[in-house]
Parts: C-alpha cells; structure tokens; sequence
C-alpha cells in the first residue's frame, strides 16, 4: 500500500530516519507530562521512533485517510490513538489528557496557525518540537534586533523559550520543498502575562508590526494615551527593537489597556 502526499494537505513526508530520530530525541523528559500529540504523521517515519520513547503514550493527529489506514496497518497498536482530526480544530485536554508535549514535521500550509493554537491553549501545552519551514522557524525563534523577529516571535516568546535546534535539507522529504526547513524546540515558562490584559498585549503587537518601518510613536498612535508620557524612550524605537517586556512597559501608554 502506497500513500502518496498530497499538495493540498502540504504534505512532504520524512524520508531521512536519521533526521526523524533526531527531532524524538529533542523532545525533553518531564515529570509531569506523559502524553504526546504528533501532528501530521504521514506515514509514520518520526512515529516509528516517538514509540520507542519510554514513559510516553502517544496519540497521532491525521486527517488523510489513506495515511490513517497505512498507520493502522503498520502501527496496529497505535489504532485506538489515532486522532482522524484537523489539529486546529483540537480543544487540548479533551480529546487527550493534558498536559501534552507536541511534536511533528508540520504542514507548511498551517505551521503559523498550528502555532497560535498552541498559544491559545498554552495551559495545557508544556513543551513543542516542530519542523517547519525555515524562514518560518527563525522568526519564531529570534531575537530583538533580527529582521525575522515579528509578531510571532513576540506573543510566542511572551511564554515560551524558543530554540532553534537544527537545519533540515530539502531532500530529505517526499516530494523534496522549495525551501529549507528548521526544527525549534519551545518550552513554556509561563501561562500568563501577571497584571497584563492579555487581550490588549495580543493587539499592541500586531499593530506595531504592522507598520513596522515606523517608529512606535506613529505606528499606535491610534491606540495611545494622550495623558502617557508621549516622551517615553520605547516610542521613538521601531517595534523590532522591543523585547517582550518591553512591550508589556508599552501597553501601559496606551488607552487599550484599560479595555477588555
């Protein structure tokens, strides 16, 4: 039985074991986490080696039918976990026991999303190991003053440190991508923003970035406070030069802070 991918599902399936063993052996122990989500199996080439990790059980999301039955065929012990479901479609800690590390050579097409989603249920998620496309993995991880650095590394770093562990070749998959990928390692260190309206943060960077060759003084002068102090340093830099916690100082000169 074949699976053949399929471009509609953004679907680049492993073929190179050595890089699938080593994204099951990034993924870190933890007392307090034994259930693991892969996202996009395929045909199982990371899967094979997530099963050898002791101490966790592990539960796979596939929406692809005919990937479904070839793991099932293949991996007949996995059955009765094989989630046949969109992944942002998941409330975590529902369809699996929380909390959950997520692992997977994601699909291009939903990466960003799949990443928001982990956000939005950030309580339930501890840790993540994911391939992504290159560019995609290095915003997420980098720093203040990179020209990668953006809205995703910002509301993601708010939570998690982000790692960038390794660079994977085109053709180490089937088909072979256009580009290179990056697999990032992200481990929470907090659920929450402490006397912060998360709501208003979420808002203040996106609008900052938006219009991100302007200075912050221009680019949310919609959202600030006439009463703030307009002489603020952190206005007359550009967003990419503010850390996290430099935007959690900002948010307190603007009028959505006070807004639900």
């Amino acid at each position: 039985m074949m699976v053949k991918p399929k471009k509609h599902l953004g679907q680049h399936f492993l073929k190179d074991a050595s890089i699938s063993e080593k994204i099951a052996a990034s993924i870190i122990p933890t007392s307090d986490c034994t259930s693991l989500l892969e996202i996009g199996p395929g045909t199982g080439a990371l899967t094979k080696f997530l099963l050898e990790l002791p101490h966790w059980q592990l539960a796979v999301c596939e929406i692809d039918r005919e990937s479904v039955a070839w793991l099932k065929v293949h991996y007949p012990g996995l059955s009765k976990s094989i989630i046949e479901k969109d992944f942002l479609t998941l409330t975590p800690g529902k369809e699996i026991a929380s909390p959950i590390t997520i692992v997977g050579n994601f699909p291009y097409n939903i990466s960003t999303q799949i990443v928001f989603h982990i956000l939005e249920h950030r309580t339930q998620v501890p840790q993540m190991v994911g391939m992504f496309q290159r560019e995609v993995a290095r915003r997420i991880a980098s720093a203040p003053g990179t020209k990668e650095y953006g809205i995703l590394s910002v509301l993601t770093q708010a939570y998690y440190r982000v790692e960038y562990l390794f660079t994977v070749d085109e053709d180490a998959f089937i088909p072979p991508p256009k580009v290179k990928s990056g697999v990032i390692r992200m481990i929470r260190y907090r659920e929450s923003l402490s006397g912060v309206d998360e709501e208003a943060f979420f808002k203040l960077v996106k609008l900052a970035f938006n219009q991100r060759r302007k200075t912050l003084r221009n680019s949310i002068k919609s959202i600030l406070d006439p009463e703030a102090g307009s002489e603020n340093t952190l206005l007359s830099k550009r967003p990419e030069q503010l850390s996290v916690d430099d935007f959690m100082e900002l948010l307190k000169l603007t009028k959505t802070r006070n807004e639900g």
